[in-house]
């Protein structure tokens, strides 16, 4: 009797899966600097690697929030985060203790136990030309920016805030010398040889800081001829091109302010958002420049000419400081401003970071405000 024929194995191919390299955290955390640099961000902020487990540490999932709050932080354990990149830094002021009392002690708590790193980039991301603020110019349409308060590089090699420069004659030149390299945060001294009114004499450079400049001030004084001759240089670090805080941008073509109100709530995805109509204008009125900030836009707008101010929160005085003026306000509340930002993070992550590791928006976040 023949032996029963095997029975057929069906077989379904499978696509080639991406394979998903791991990332140390401390390379991780140069990427992110890289993308980033916390140099740009304010320097009242609190930026960087916040927590840290005990290395090594590996990552294999970057957790994106707006902002770190109790029920997020469980929902970044449920789905095992490594890292979580919370923009607004939930450790701001100093702990001077880590306990289960207060919810800010114990998310550094859970984060720990967990081994969940954190890491707050916050005003970074509001200046570079890719962060939060040009995020926010998409929902106004097609318009130009440029920053409200352009940042200066960061690294620029230039030491001290000011240069001084003069010519002294040979009789004077090691005295004067001397004298100057014994006044703190003197650098960059250098001497040339420079003919002055037909006399041969040497011309002295120095950058100092702001502290020392009345001390070098002071000493040049001292010689009437000498001071006379004296050149002081203010000393600022170049600008960046495209970054910095806030945004003023220009429509392409005018558009009404009800118009410009449908398009930010489209674009925030939010039913309602609060409008104050600068004095002699109205809905209809068009909108031709406006001035932005995400989060909480007082500080960084004012002052500002535009039509229109578009940010999350501001004072009631200095709202009632831009309808005097002319301008419409439009606030959205805080991290309205910021959290839709999430999304676009997250797919620019991915390339940066060479789809290295998997990159999750948080569910659970959310703007604490909701209209009743």
């Amino acid at each position: 009797m023949p032996l029963p024929a095997p029975p057929l194995l069906r077989v379904r191919a499978l696509g080639r899966q991406p394979v998903r390299a791991l990332m140390n955290l401390r390379e991780l955390v140069s990427a992110l600097n890289d993308f980033a640099n916390p140099a740009l961000a304010e320097s009242w902020d609190n930026v960087g690697l916040l927590v840290e487990p005990s290395p090594p540490h590996t990552v294999n999932t970057l957790f994106l929030t707006n902002d770190l709050t109790e029920e997020v932080m469980e929902e970044a354990v449920q789905k095992k985060a490594d890292l979580v990149l919370s923009y607004h830094p939930p450790i701001f002021t100093p702990l001077k203790r880590v306990t289960w009392k207060t919810w800010k002690e114990r998310l550094v708590v859970r984060a720990l136990e967990n081994r969940i790193g954190i890491y707050s980039p916050h005003t970074a991301y509001d200046a570079i030309p890719h962060g939060v603020n040009n995020w926010l110019t998409k929902g106004l349409g097609a318009c130009t920016s440029v920053p409200l308060h352009p940042s200066t590089a960061p690294n620029s090699p230039t030491e001290g805030t000011h240069r001084v420069e003069f010519c002294v004659d040979a009789e004077h030149l090691d005295a004067v010398l001397s004298k100057i390299k014994d006044i703190p945060e003197i650098s960059c001294l250098t001497t040339l040889p420079a003919r002055v009114e037909g006399e041969e004499q040497t011309r002295v450079s120095l950058n100092c800081s702001q502290k020392a400049l009345p001390e070098v001030v002071a000493l040049l004084s001292q010689n009437s001829l000498l001071y006379h001759k004296t050149e002081i240089l203010l000393l600022q670090k170049p600008l960046l091109p495209h970054t910095g805080l806030g945004r003023l941008c220009t429509l392409s073509e005018p558009v009404s302010l009800s118009d410009i109100i449908e398009r930010i709530k489209g674009h925030l995805q939010l039913p309602h958002v609060r409008v104050a109509v600068g004095a002699g204008r109205t809905l209809e009125s068009p909108v031709k420049k406006a001035a932005l900030c995400a989060g909480s836009g007082s500080s960084v707008l004012k002052g500002t000419e535009a039509d229109l101010y578009l940010t999350g929160e501001m004072s009631h005085h200095d709202v009632l400081d831009a309808v005097a003026n002319g301008i419409s306000v439009i606030l959205c509340e805080h991290s309205n401003t910021e959290r839709g930002f999430l999304s676009e993070l997250r797919d620019t992550l991915a390339i940066h970071l060479q789809n290295k590791i998997n990159i999750i928006v948080s569910e659970k976040d959310r703007d604490p405000l909701q209209v009743a």
